[in-house]
């Protein structure tokens, strides 16, 4: 007993004094909460939980922060969530009765999760899609039982099922505080592709909540806040004179742009049209690991904005700040966090897990979905893609952004220490001594940035004399503020242009000649349409023969040697075309490399070898475009320009 207690001891010891394992504990003592201010006492806190009956069939338990058993609802609302949204899918099941996945979520789901809400005194949010499977801004398909109707008796069906549906869910006892007429219907909705058709659609919907629930909202739900669509589905609502309280968004830091962005084209609808706004579906990862063997939506090497690290604290912090916006914005009533409890089930081998997922449909789709929806989930179907974005572990166990909800008013302030350190990687010439960077950028719980300092496993002197005159790449490990960290070192040949890759936000050090009058000619700053960094150089005209142009740029004074020139080029609807890499000494064309516009995230190179450069000349490096154009427009990217010794 007594080498016990030493043991348990020192186990405490080392949770206080190393920020790295305190950062990982689960409960709500390490979480950092800064409060949000001018947060309305009636502010929605939803959550959508509408794979948990099938979850829960599937194995999975829920335990409280005392590591009790509990009924998910329950911990839900102890823990601050105000709302149970729910999806409503016509009948996502075969002709054999099998399901379709993503929880089956057909009314009978519905009315089950709203008793067990009732009775935790949460109110509901239904959200209807108005089809048998998954609706999005992708895809908007009509159920089958509605699908050779045309729109006079399919808004007739919509009424009647609207009505019958949440006839059921008021007989049950079911609290319905809002109702979503469609979910994610960005220019769509069961089927139907223009507003004249969708607006009747949601009138209907909207038409059966007053009567059913006339206390009830009435919500229109979109996504892609930073498309700058959102005042045009406005305006429709507004022409159509659409009965609706809510406009709603879904927001994901990851994919849809600034906070700012979002409280702008909120703020526009609240102040044009008198609407309430709030943010219906958000989430972030708490780890980049996937439990369940199964693609989850995002992890390392996505290509998305990471603004926030993968940790429990980064995701308590990204929706903190969700809250924030929302509650800033005018006419802002809340924010629902999107299918928090959708953990991994079975565990031990995807095997295992596929026979539950197809079983009782606890993974985003089934292969019976193929009979409904074959070209996606009939191809794609597997387990849940958000298990690492849920508020529970894979366990069951809460994480500390759970108590999140029950802290955003008067927040909970803990020591300031490091979160994530990010990994630096450093790029230099490969016949330069390295020198690895002495501090890495720490994210800490604040969601501040600070430097803090780093101990590698080797110096620079060792490793200069491992590495160094070789071109290529290495890692070195390391440790900061308490934590492990590499450092990817990529030793090339010096790149002689300025501003080769465009990072600086401009032209700077290029020069560009219109010659056909093209409609857009820009440095974008576009992370996943870019080869090197964030930004390239964007080309784009939807008139015929009107894209062709010159990027160059004059470099002077360089050693006398060999070189060779680099560029690369990506796009679509080129048409016929002449694309070419080129290379001039004292104004005279030297060397050119033919180059090939084909399809989006095809990257072609074009690179002029064995320049032979004397000392004062002027050399001039560029890529020539011209492209007839086909379909909507030839547009493409330009990036990762480089000017290397060949020497």
């Amino acid at each position: 007993m007594k080498k016990m207690l030493s043991l348990i001891l020192v186990l405490i010891l080392l949770l206080l004094l190393c920020p790295c394992l305190a950062g990982a504990d689960s409960g709500s003592g390490a979480l950092y909460v800064k409060p949000v201010e001018n947060l309305p006492e009636d502010f929605i806190l939803g959550m959508d939980v509408s794979s948990v009956i099938a979850e829960e069939a599937s194995g999975v338990r829920y335990y409280d922060f005392d590591g009790a058993e509990r009924d998910l609802f329950e911990i839900l609302a102890e823990n601050g969530v105000t709302h149970i949204r729910v999806r409503v899918w016509n009948h996502p099941f075969d002709a054999d009765g099998n399901g379709f996945g993503g929880g089956n979520c057909g009314i009978e789901t519905a009315v089950a999760i709203g008793r067990r809400a009732a009775a935790a005194g949460l109110p509901l949010i239904v959200d209807f899609h108005y089809s048998d499977f998954w609706a999005d801004p992708g895809k908007q398909m009509v159920p089958l039982q509605w699908k050779d109707m045309e729109i006079e008796e399919k808004t007739e069906a919509v009424y009647d099922y609207t009505r019958d549906c949440l006839a059921r869910l008021r007989d049950a006892g079911v609290e319905v505080g809002m109702v979503q007429v469609g979910n994610e219907t960005n220019g769509a909705l069961c089927g139907e592709k223009i507003w004249f058709n969708i607006q009747y659609l949601m009138q209907a919907g909207a038409k059966a909540t007053r009567q059913i629930f006339p206390d009830a909202l009435v919500a229109v739900h979109f996504a892609n806040p930073e498309s700058g669509a959102y005042e045009s589905y406005a305006k429709k609502l507004a022409y159509y004179d659409v009965d609706y309280d809510v406009f709603a968004s879904s927001y994901y830091p990851y994919w849809h742009g600034t906070l700012e962005n979002l409280r702008t084209v909120l703020a526009d609808v609240a102040e044009t049209y008198g609407k309430k706004v709030m943010v219906m579906e958000t989430s972030y990862a708490f780890t980049a690991e996937d439990t369940d063997f199964s693609p989850n939506t995002i992890g390392e090497g996505s290509l998305v904005t990471k603004n926030y690290p993968y940790t429990v604290q980064g995701q308590a912090n990204a929706v903190r700040d969700v809250v924030e916006t929302v509650a800033n914005t005018p006419n802002g009533i809340g924010v629902c966090y999107w299918e928090g409890a959708w953990i991994t089930v079975g565990g031990s081998s995807r095997e295992e897990n596929a026979a539950l997922w197809e079983k009782y449909g606890s993974g985003w789709a089934s292969s019976y979905a193929a009979s409904y929806d074959p070209d996606d989930a009939g191809k794609y179907y597997g387990g849940s893609a958000v298990d690492n974005q849920a508020l529970f572990d894979a366990q069951g166990h809460p994480l500390a952004s759970l108590k999140l909800f029950s802290l955003l008013r008067q927040g909970n302030t803990v020591e300031v220490v490091p979160d994530a350190v990010e990994a630096p990687t450093l790029t230099q010439d490969m016949s330069s001594p390295i020198l690895l960077p002495e501090t890495a950028d720490a994210v800490m719980n604040d969601n501040s940035r600070q430097p803090v300092p780093v101990i590698w496993n080797a110096d620079g002197e060792e490793l200069t004399a491992r590495y160094g005159g070789r071109e290529g790449s290495f890692t070195v490990g390391g440790v900061a503020g308490g934590m492990p960290v590499s450092c990817t070192v990529n030793l090339v040949k010096y790149n002689y242009l300025v501003n080769p890759d465009f990072e600086t936000g401009d032209l700077s050090g290029w020069t560009v000649e219109d010659l056909a009058g093209a409609d857009e000619l820009y440095v974008e700053d576009k992370l996943t349409d870019s080869l090197d960094g964030t930004r390239h150089m964007h080309f784009w005209s939807a008139r015929p023969d009107s894209v062709e142009f010159t990027l160059e740029q004059e470099v002077r004074d360089l050693p006398a040697g060999r070189y060779r020139f680099s560029v690369s080029v990506m796009g679509g609807d080129a048409g016929e075309q002449e694309v070419y890499a080129y290379v001039k000494l004292d104004g005279e064309l030297v060397g050119t490399a033919p180059m090939a516009i084909t399809s989006y995230a095809e990257w072609d190179t074009g690179a002029v070898e064995e320049i032979e450069y004397a000392e004062g000349q002027t050399l001039t490096v560029g890529i020539y475009v011209r492209c007839s154009g086909a379909g909507s427009g030839a547009w493409g990217k330009i990036d990762a320009a480089a000017l290397n010794s060949a020497g």
